[in-house]
């Protein structure tokens, strides 16, 4: 289902985020020489069944549960590829992390799809539909993979329309629109619609979800039981109230950056990873933690990822000791001269309250020195902007007439 214009998403705070054919997309973003070939992801050994497959797969039939000996003759020619289950969750891991940044409220389903709540990210980020945009881009860019975000005012049809904008897409579905959305649909578009449901409702004669909502409450209730029928009925109109639940989570704080082009340049990975330091730091102290661990994430222009980590003496919401971590832990990441990334991150764990750190002082330095610099520094950006101050080596070279010059950088994902 495309969308054309710009659709009204006023009142429409839900995202649901769905990766399309999760498993067997990481498994062409690695092997991109089966990328026009149906790819079907599975334990091809006894009673193996179909665990993912792209829509070159799909367009043959194949469907994901489906057992893989039925896969085989709907689709001879298609690539079995056997799943690599620590790499999803690695990848799965790292998808969810793009959508902390844009919004705390993230309720993931499973592996490859999670519910976003974005009220509190509207004003920072722009509408729902610009953030759904926005997920996307950093998705491809990260991952090397997409995704399709529905957009509406409940949980149950912002899946919905994720569902109807496959794969690759997004869809809106505006609030003073739902219905017109919802009733030409099928029964068992329905959450709790199943086999033996549907059978039920087709014996009422009862097979979109206009007939649904427009049927007796009480022929629904003696049918289905009064729970059951409440329940489709509530659905069939559009209403549903759930919240969005956040998963319980460690606490961490970080930031990345996907470059907007390969880079090999270890100056320039490094004033990344000071840019990166800083907004880790600032983000620490904001939050009033200092942070045990410090770790560095490096992606290759493979999609491999390598990362590191150090515990350091005493817990830290200071940049420069960050930055000077930070590089110790590329300078013995290992990479070969001239291995080129897309991505770098920093990230800070172990996090306790600032408050309650001591420092030890080495002789003759003062307390807080570096501490008082980067929090004054906090200080004219809340006033003037995150531009308005910066370290030197940041600050790009300029022209005669003023105007900078050399790499530009796109903002910078928190």
């Amino acid at each position: 289902m495309k969308q054309t214009g710009t659709p009204d998403d006023t009142g429409c705070p839900i995202l649901h985020v769905d990766m399309d054919a999760f498993y067997a997309s990481v498994e062409i973003r690695d092997r991109p020489e089966v990328a026009a070939r149906p790819v079907i992801v599975a334990h091809t050994e006894g009673r193996g069944v179909v665990l993912s497959a792209n829509y070159v797969a799909r367009a043959f039939g194949v469907r994901s549960a489906m057992p893989v000996t039925r896969a085989r003759r709907l689709c001879p020619q298609a690539v079995f590829i056997p799943p690599r289950h620590d790499l999803y969750s690695v990848v799965s891991r790292e998808v969810m992390a793009v959508f902390r940044t844009v919004t705390p409220e993230v309720e993931p389903l499973s592996l490859d799809e999670a519910f976003l709540d974005v009220s509190g990210a509207i004003r920072r980020l722009g509408r729902p539909a610009a953030i759904g945009a926005h997920i996307r881009r950093q998705v491809r860019e990260q991952q090397g993979i997409t995704c399709s975000v529905g957009v509406a005012p409940s949980k149950f049809v912002a899946k919905l329309a994720s569902v109807h904008c496959k794969p690759d897409g997004l869809l809106v579905i505006p609030a003073d629109r739902v219905l017109e959305f919802l009733h030409p649909l099928p029964v068992s578009a329905l959450w709790g619609v199943g086999e033996r449901t549907g059978q039920a409702l087709a014996r009422l004669g009862l097979r979109t979800v206009a007939d649904l909502a427009n049927a007796p409450p009480a022929t629904l209730e003696r049918e289905l039981g009064r729970a059951a029928g409440a329940h489709l009925m509530a659905l069939a109109w559009g209403r549903d109230d759930r919240a969005v639940i956040p998963e319980v989570r460690e606490k961490s704080v970080g930031a990345e950056e996907t470059f907007a082009t390969d880079v090999d340049d270890p100056d320039l990975i490094r004033r990344e990873l000071l840019r990166l330091a800083g907004r880790t730091a600032r983000s620490l102290r904001s939050a009033g933690y200092a942070a045990r661990t410090v770790s560095v994430k490096l992606r290759r222009a493979d999609f491999r990822t390598i990362t590191r980590s150090r515990t350091l003496a005493e817990p830290t919401d200071v940049a420069r000791r960050i930055y000077a971590t930070a590089c110790e832990l590329y300078a013995a990441s290992g990479l070969a001269a001239g291995v080129r990334l897309r991505l770098v991150g920093v990230r800070a764990t172990g996090l306790v309250p600032a408050s309650g750190v001591g420092t030890q002082l080495a002789l003759g330095e003062r307390a807080d020195t570096w501490r008082d610099a980067e929090g004054a520094m906090d200080e004219i950006a809340r006033k003037f902007g995150s531009g308005a101050v910066r370290p030197g080596s940041l600050v790009p070279p300029t022209r005669g007439d003023g105007r900078d010059r050399g790499v530009q950088n796109r903002p910078a994902t928190q």
